[in-house]
């Protein structure tokens, strides 16, 4: 069969340009991802091989194998593991199926050199060969296929590939580096040995690497395989005796992430239920985390065999972005992703995995030192997280204890504040924990239903992601104080007061008075609302509005409903006014009906517009107000 010439995808196109401009610092990196594609493909055959043992043939011991040719100026990794066909080398090494490459591309440009390590997480190891090579050729066999049935690839990277039928006498990879000129330094016999031993030491695979030995004088060296990493598998090592740069090396090969991780967390249970886990918290999220149909999850081991990559039985979708490994004796050699669905090993496992989770977020959250990290951490997960305040309410205890708030005296740009901050510091009487949920963090500080609660000195918390809806939603209390919506209709503030309140003077007007007022109104609004009364919550906003009762949809939740195609029913509210207000006060004297009836509709749309962010007739909204400003 001649050797067919096939165009990469587009995306990998791209990727490699970026490759070719040099846009890694840290070359070495290549070498690491190299054994790490050797090391998954011996642990998918390990794993095919527990159901069809003849797979493994007459080659049983799996091993990794680097050798350096100076003369041809080519570095080889090879391995014995499960192998490509034809068809699957033009599949994996000519596409990126990855979710998220493209746009990961897209947005990344020449002079954005530092955010080239974000490839990483798009599992695209294999082209880093392009970062010190100028042609790269793999010969692969399938464990499947015959002596005949092998494939050679390659590539030079500027566009297109070429792939044929070949043989190699055994099942396997080689992957064969043409070096350039300036990185023929990875050809020498120390530089391989340093970089396999910090990158990939942990591998419980061996890693072996064609050395020469000391000849005797006038004779020709002789070449030998030595073993050059400790081939142990690095979780089944009693945590005190591995380092923070183990565990971040083990990371990156773990995930082919090329940042170090913001935290882990290593333990090793035995009792009832037997089991070793490792959980990482990456840096960064991943542009994908938002997908809660893509398949995520650890891998699973069963006696230090791999069973299964992804497996997301063992934590609940709220902590997707976690990785990891769990390794278990609690569970069969050829158990599925169905049976793992129905396991009770599974779900106690999963049980247990995630109060290991947020243990070490707690941990992170509580370590003064760290306080830059849970910042990070609440930035690039915290929105997920509130998921699961609604979806595991047996954890929500903790969850809550994680949170973090901007709030009215931090700052809509602090998000810091957790709620045992909040409740140490509420004044004296209170007896609630206060929110307001609005559409931007502007709107949620600058809302007029803050203004009462301000004056007392209470602090409020400001809300404004989509999510914050649905999670309040499901939130009651915490540590016995109830949380309550500053929009609420009923909004008491038990026997909390302010410096000012004794001092404040009575009302310039009579009960008789503000009843008249409040009737005005009523009948100048008709239909319109459900109802208008005097405002205590306002200080200096005219109005506002409040729904008839609690269970009303707020207009954030409504939006929401809407964009998902549901029928929402229309709802009047209730028009609170502040009397105190000049505009308010203006209206007032304003004796023809006609004209208090415009006063009436635009203080009423100025409360809509405050609560829901738009009006349904902005155009009669400027009509009216244009018409009062020019009278």
């Amino acid at each position: 069969m001649a050797a067919e010439t096939h165009v990469f995808q587009t995306k990998v196109s791209k990727l490699l340009k970026l490759l070719a401009n040099s846009l890694y610092s840290n070359k070495e990196v290549f070498l690491r991802e190299l054994v790490s594609n050797a090391s998954d493909a011996i642990d998918k055959l390990r794993f095919a091989a527990i159901a069809k043992p003849e797979l493994l043939g007459s080659d049983p011991v799996f091993s990794i194998r680097i050798s350096a040719d100076k003369e041809a100026g080519t570095l080889t990794v090879s391995d014995n593991g499960i192998g490509m066909t034809l068809d699957e080398a033009n599949e994996h090494l000519g596409t990126i199926a990855q979710s998220g490459t493209e746009d990961f591309l897209e947005h990344l440009s020449a002079d954005e050199a530092k955010n080239a390590q974000q490839i990483g997480q798009f599992g695209v190891g294999f082209y880093s060969s392009f970062i010190v090579a100028d042609r790269v050729t793999v010969v692969s066999r399938a464990a499947t296929a015959g002596e005949n049935e092998a494939v050679r690839w390659e590539s030079d990277g500027s566009g297109t590939f070429t792939s044929e039928l070949t043989t190699r006498a055994s099942r396997g990879t080689d992957v064969i580096l043409h070096l350039r000129d300036e990185d023929k330094n990875f050809l020498d016999p120390w530089t391989l040995r340093e970089t396999i031993t910090k990158y990939s030491d942990h591998i419980s695979t061996p890693v072996y690497l064609l050395e020469e030995k000391p000849a005797e004088e006038g004779k020709t060296p002789d070449k030998d395989w030595v073993q050059v990493n400790d081939a142990k598998a690095l979780w089944t090592l009693p945590p005190k005796e591995v380092t923070d740069d183990q565990y971040k090396e083990f990371y990156k090969h773990l995930t082919h992430d090329w940042e170090d991780p913001l935290c882990w967390a290593h333990n090793r249970v035995e009792g009832d239920l037997e089991y070793t886990s490792l959980l990482y918290c990456p840096s960064a999220a991943p542009y994908d985390l938002y997908n809660r149909d893509l398949q995520k999850g650890l891998k699973l081991f069963v006696e230090r065999v791999f069973i299964m990559d992804r497996a997301d039985a063992f934590l609940p979708n709220y902590l997707r972005f976690i990785k990891g490994l769990v390794d278990t004796n609690d569970l069969p050699l050829n158990v599925s992703r169905e049976l793992l669905q129905e396991s009770r090993v599974a779900a106690k496992l999963k049980k247990a995995l995630t109060r290991r989770a947020l243990d070490m977020f707690a941990k992170l959250a509580d370590d003064k030192d760290a306080k830059e990290k849970y910042g990070v951490f609440w930035t690039q997960f915290g929105r997920v997280l509130k998921e699961g305040i609604v979806e595991d309410p047996d954890n929500r205890k903790a969850i809550l204890g994680l949170l973090r708030f901007a709030t009215t005296k931090a700052g809509a740009s602090d998000i810091t504040v957790s709620l045992a901050d909040y409740v140490s510091r509420m004044p004296e009487g209170q007896k609630n924990i206060y929110y307001v949920i609005a559409n931007t963090p502007e709107a949620a500080e600058g809302s007029p239903y803050l203004e009462g609660l301000k004056k007392k000195g209470v602090e409020v918390l400001l809300l404004w992601e989509r999510i914050d809806e649905w999670m309040m939603g499901a939130l009651t209390e915490f540590e016995g104080h109830k949380f309550i919506p500053a929009t609420a209709a009923d909004l008491e503030l038990e026997g909390v007061k302010s410096k000012t309140d004794e001092a404040e003077k009575p009302s310039e007007t009579s009960k008789e008075e503000d009843d008249k007022a409040v009737a005005r109104f009523k009948a100048a609004l008709g239909e319109k609302v459900a109802d208008v009364r005097i405002s205590d919550r306002l200080v200096d906003s005219a109005a506002c509005v409040v729904g008839q009762h609690d269970q009303m949809l707020t207009e954030q939740m409504r939006r929401m409903l809407e964009a998902a195609g549901q029928t929402v029913p229309e709802e009047k509210y209730t028009l609170e006014v502040n009397l105190e207000s000049p505009l308010v006060k203006k209206a007032l004297k304003e004796n023809d009906p006609t004209r208090f009836s415009e006063w009436a509709d635009v203080i009423l749309d100025q409360a809509l517009l405050s609560e829901q962010g738009s009006l349904k007739d902005p155009a009669g909204f400027v009509k009216r107000l244009n018409a009062l400003l020019l009278s």
